[in-house]
């Protein structure tokens, strides 16, 4: 079954990566030509490669977040709320509080995946006690999200003056690898007398993709060996069964959409505590969440999964922005891409039709 999944999805893939080209065709443009600018715009320095990976980090993380939610039988479309609350609430404790380093940017990241896991469990608490749809509740959550972070910013306190931004949070609170370092004198003598090394500390290169690694194994570890994590499962399976197996099925939608909540708080945090240092105010959605959704399902639901998932978007996203400044042609071609790719792996029966035609044709079969 794993193995038919990872055919499917490599398919997938490659089926978009041909429709992308067609559509680049129609359009006039090379398609050899662009994927040769994305591959060079993803690996051609080792910036870029830090900045894919930087990219990617957020998606990472959101799509074990919906993931985790698929799993246990529940949609967390509210991933891209939880994401701006994270950051909010990470960022205020990043400015506001004075903590020793280290022990301020943990802090910082618990509060954001903390006061998030509250906002998925509202979604829980909303579906268990009252039965409202946990879709319909997550997309009004999310406009409440943005607009509680608009509110936020009207604080002179937090808001830096003549700016549409917040105080950058303090130092302390800076979970960027080797930041200090990179600005000391010893850190630019080093840097100087190595390329490859000052290219690819350039950018805010942070603990963010450790952070969604270790929370990858450690929800792959949950839903597979712990009790919590079958008992999440059954009710995803079968909720009569499970209830009629003592499981306690309100509590456990409850507790899934707070997990799926922190998950995705924590990717907000990382992003401001690791990137941005700061919060703006938010005129539409940012999309982390959103992108989240497509990462969890290329991943097939599977928190391991979605770490090359995360990376292979993240990569399409950062290499096809190029596409526009090199050779003049729209980066709207990834996001097609993407949504095609997402398209043939949520019908993987279609997968399978396409692979069955070329067996046959292989062995000399007739296929009706």
């Amino acid at each position: 079954m794993r193995r038919n999944r990872f055919v499917v999805t490599l398919i997938s893939i490659i089926l978009g990566l041909i429709f992308g080209a067609i559509i680049l065709l129609v359009g006039g443009f090379n398609p050899i030509e662009a994927y040769k600018v994305m591959l060079i715009g993803i690996f051609g320095n080792p910036k870029y490669i830090s900045w894919t990976i930087i990219r990617s980090t957020p998606i990472i993380l959101t799509g074990i977040s919906v993931a985790f939610a698929f799993q246990t039988g529940l949609f967390n479309i509210g991933a891209e709320g939880q994401f701006i609350v994270g950051t909010i609430f990470a960022a205020m404790a990043g400015y506001f509080f004075k903590l020793p380093p280290v022990l301020h940017a943990l802090v910082a990241m618990a509060i954001g995946a903390l006061v998030a896991g509250v906002w998925g469990g509202i979604v829980g608490v909303l579906k268990a006690k009252f039965g409202v749809n946990e879709v319909i509740s997550s997309i009004m959550l999310n406009w409440i999200a943005l607009y509680l972070n608009n509110y936020f910013l009207t604080f002179p306190s937090f808001r830096r003056p003549n700016a549409e931004s917040s105080f950058k949070i303090l130092e302390t609170a800076h979970i960027n690898i080797l930041g200090k370092w990179k600005v000391s004198e010893v850190g630019k003598a080093f840097l100087a007398n190595n390329k490859f090394l000052k290219d690819l500390l350039n950018p805010p290169v942070n603990y963010g993709i450790i952070v969604a690694i270790l929370v990858a194994i450690w929800v792959w570890h949950i839903l597979r060996d712990r009790t919590l994590g079958y008992q999440l499962r059954a009710v995803g399976y079968n909720r009569d069964a499970a209830e009629y197996g003592g499981i306690n099925i309100k509590k456990n939608i409850i507790l899934s959409l707070a997990i799926a909540g922190a998950i995705s708080g924590l990717a907000g945090a990382t992003q401001v505590l690791g990137v941005e240092y700061q919060v703006g105010v938010l005129s539409s959605s940012q999309g982390y969440g959103f992108d989240g959704i497509a990462v969890s399902l290329i991943a097939a639901n599977n928190p391991l999964a979605a770490i090359p998932a995360g990376l292979l978007f993240g990569a399409l996203k950062y290499g096809g922005g190029k596409l526009n400044s090199l050779i003049k042609a729209p980066s709207e071609v990834i996001d097609i891409t993407i949504g095609i790719i997402v398209f043939f792996v949520a019908i993987p029966k279609l997968i399978d039709m396409i692979t069955s035609v070329f067996k046959g044709r292989k062995r000399g079969e007739k296929v009706e």
